[in-house]
């Protein structure tokens, strides 16, 4: 994917003239966009991260340990107990990853402002019952080769600080301070560690993992600013 995803961009840059192009990734995103980052950095003008995703360890984790704690001082003891049955990650029961975000979007619907409800109606053509049936076979088929039958899918396998703090190229990272699933609490240290050419850390209270206007304005933002020509 890192090298079809290179390709893309080449192409882009090629086909409007450009040197370089602006790299965007967010959550699973960001991952292949790290690696398209670290493999051709002068093919991009700069890196622009949202929901940043770092590593299977440090993210679930972190992540399962920010939606107990926030069910928790709910006083929600149902979730508390269903959460605390699947204990700490590494699992191996693609179920619990399941379990875990449906938590996560529960708990991060309380604090954060929703993105419009237009965002998600479908256009027509794809309004459908067959569309949605198609949409609904093509998530489950992802999720499962994220997570694996035993835990043991891609997602297992993320580890972007093992590719080295060293960026070639600016990074700009977009995080939600509600996030519950690529939570600040993981994403903060490591980007405080990476050294780039220039590099800037936007919060955002409000928002959580999927995206709403605050987020989309802050990703207009900075791809505004980079694209001015200079």
């Amino acid at each position: 994917m890192t090298r079809d995803g290179i390709e893309v961009a080449e192409y882009v840059a090629k086909r409007f003239g450009q040197k370089s192009v602006i790299l965007m990734g967010s959550s699973w995103g960001s991952v292949l966009a790290v690696h398209m980052a670290k493999a051709r950095p002068g093919l991009f003008t700069a890196y622009v991260g949202t929901s940043q995703l770092l590593s299977y360890r440090d993210n679930s984790q972190g992540s399962y340990r920010g939606i107990l704690a926030a069910a928790r001082a709910a006083g929600d003891s149902k979730t508390v107990a269903a959460l605390e049955a699947l204990g700490t990650p590494p699992w191996t029961n693609p179920r619990n990853f399941g379990i875990a975000r449906r938590a996560s979007r529960i708990y991060e619907g309380k604090a954060t402002t929703p993105a419009p409800k237009s965002w998600w109606t479908p256009a027509p053509g794809y309004d459908t019952p067959k569309a949605a049936a198609d949409y609904e076979a093509g998530e489950d088929y992802s999720y499962i080769q994220f997570v694996g039958m035993q835990g043991d899918g891609i997602y297992s396998k993320v580890d972007l600080p093992a590719l080295g703090m060293r960026f070639d190229l600016p990074v700009y990272i977009i995080q939600g301070e509600q996030d519950l699933v690529t939570i600040p609490a993981v994403t903060k240290p490591w980007f405080d560690a990476l050294s780039a050419p220039r590099k800037e850390y936007v919060l955002l209270p409000q928002v959580g993992h999927d995206p709403n206007i605050a987020m989309v304005d802050a990703q207009y933002k900075i791809v505004k600013t980079l694209a001015r020509p200079r």
